[in-house]
């Protein structure tokens, strides 16, 4: 099936259903008021010429209006440019430049940062904003009229639903190739492993985003969207009480938030059935206090953008069992089974292993992405023979078939749930006229999973200050990226002179089972 098939038959489910809603009532679009608008966004871009597989991006805070308009880009037969209003402008416009995007939609809020986008990204031709003054469609405007109507995409399970964006092993950008047969195979599994005939589902991550993607398995059974701005812990307790709201995804650092937060044990969040977590690891103590204070309710995923979501599944009855009997409490500290739409193994040089050895994490699926888009080096690194994905994740299966990873292949960091790439942060302290050398890793850390710390060796008689090399990374890169801290030291290198970054590692993972 196409991608917008999947909404269409939550029209015919739900049509009078409140498809999306702010947090705080307003806003709601019911499943026909955002079907009408998927169909003039459609309409608009087929009259303007432009063609079915062009890259279109959407650039946005979370609002009602976002998913109808990316729905609305999947009904013209183009593809999605997934773009998160939180990434800094030069890594929105490598994207952008990277897939070619000749027309990018934005909110009213963020026109500057469109602007400097269609300054700096040559192939970038138009800017449509999407939203006027009342959060509603922009009137009179560039949407079609209001009784247009755009027939369905031809099928094509392996045209490109969505770009998303993601690094290398030293930042450099690439642009994943999701397709509709992946998006296809990610609905089926959220919907079989978390069934639910008529969910509200809480949205407080990038729409434009990842979280976009998740919204989709609700929209096939007519459910309802609650959107937030953004993650703000008392915010989303009061709406899960207030709208009743039963399930929800946030990663790790946010879930502790949740749990720190003092409103916690006086909001009613006995209508949730899956509180989903997942992007980076969890702690398991924290993991414990989630279950004690919202219930039998918390479910784990692991995936990748190149897979998405569903390779592994951990269900709330297998938490609760975790949790109950002390035999199988290791389990909490993995990633759960592979899930309904997945094999996923464990291999050495290409070789399977035996269970309970280490070795990269390979997945074989029909989430699996098409390729890197124009990069057929990288893709034939990633896609082995035999359908395998190699994640460069390390990890092993137990003798019950539970995913525990416990390190990476490659250097990136997790913090917060958002990916680090050490090059990126490194080249700009590189840049700094203080710095002879340095070293961007992730160490432990209890809120963030990961936090970026950078080690820096300074130039003979050079001072520095490390506040000032912090701001500067996060005037580059924003705050995600940004080191939580600089430490000045000399660093440790192999006899050729590189830096030897798992030995600065080690000396704060030591003794720890897992290294992520």
């Amino acid at each position: 099936m196409h991608a917008i098939e999947f909404f269409d038959r939550g029209v015919n489910v739900n049509p009078n259903g409140v498809a999306f809603v702010a947090h705080d009532g307003t806003g709601a679009l019911t499943y026909r008021e955002a079907e009408a608008i998927t169909h003039r966004v459609a309409a608009a871009l087929q009259r303007d010429g432009v063609a079915p597989g062009t890259p279109v991006g959407v650039l946005s805070a979370n609002s009602p209006l976002v998913m109808p308009c990316i729905l609305g880009v999947l009904r013209a037969g183009c593809t999605w440019v997934s773009l998160n209003a939180r990434s800094a402008t030069g890594e929105l416009g490598g994207l952008l430049d990277t897939v070619g995007a000749p027309i990018l939609l934005h909110s009213a809020e963020l026109a500057d940062v469109a602007e400097r986008l269609c300054s700096e990204v040559p192939g970038l031709q138009r800017l449509v904003t999407m939203d006027g003054p009342d959060g509603g469609p922009a009137a009179g405007g560039w949407l079609a009229p209001e009784d247009s109507r755009v027939p369905l995409p031809p099928h094509d399970p392996e045209a490109v639903a969505a770009y998303f964006g993601t690094g290398g092993t030293t930042g450099e950008p690439k642009a994943v190739e999701v397709t509709h047969r992946s998006l296809e195979t990610m609905i089926h599994a959220f919907n079989c492993h978390m069934p639910e005939t008529d969910p509200v589902h809480l949205v407080a991550a990038p729409l434009t985003h990842a979280a976009g993607t998740a919204v989709f398995p609700v929209l096939s059974v007519g459910g309802r969207n609650v959107i937030h701005p953004g993650v703000d812990a008392g915010e989303i307790l009061r709406s899960i009480e207030r709208n009743r709201v039963t399930r929800l995804f946030l990663p790790p650092t946010a879930i502790y938030a949740l749990l720190d937060h003092p409103e916690v044990f006086r909001r009613d969040t006995s209508t949730l059935r899956y509180f989903l977590y997942g992007a980076a690891p969890m702690s398991v103590s924290r993991l414990k206090q989630a279950l004690r204070t919202f219930g039998p309710v918390m479910a784990q995923f692991y995936g990748q953008v190149e897979v998405p979501m569903f390779c592994t599944f951990f269900s709330p009855a297998e938490h609760v069992e975790a949790m109950e009997e002390p035999t199988l409490a290791r389990r909490l500290a993995s990633c759960g089974r592979p899930s309904m739409v997945a094999t996923v193994a464990v291999m050495v040089d290409g070789k399977p292993v035996d269970r309970g050895e280490r070795g990269e994490i390979v997945v074989r699926s029909s989430l699996r992405m098409r390729g890197y888009h124009r990069d057929p080096v990288r893709t034939a690194a990633t896609l082995l023979p035999g359908g395998w994905h190699a994640t460069g994740d390390i990890g092993y299966l137990d003798d019950d078939g539970y995913l525990f990873i416990v390190d990476r292949k490659r250097d990136l960091i997790i913090s917060g749930g958002f990916n680090v790439f050490p090059g990126e942060v490194e080249q700009v302290l590189w840049g700094h006229h203080t710095v002879a050398d340095c070293a961007v890793v992730g160490l432990p850390d209890k809120k963030w999973g990961e936090r970026v710390t950078a080690f820096v060796e300074l130039k003979e008689g050079a001072e520095a200050d490390a506040a000032a090399l912090i701001d500067l990374c996060r005037e580059r890169l924003g705050s995600v990226k940004a080191p939580k801290a600089v430490v000045f030291r000399t660093l440790p290198r192999s006899p050729a002179g590189k830096v030897l970054k798992r030995t600065l590692r080690d000396e704060f993972w030591q003794g720890r089972e897992r290294r992520v």
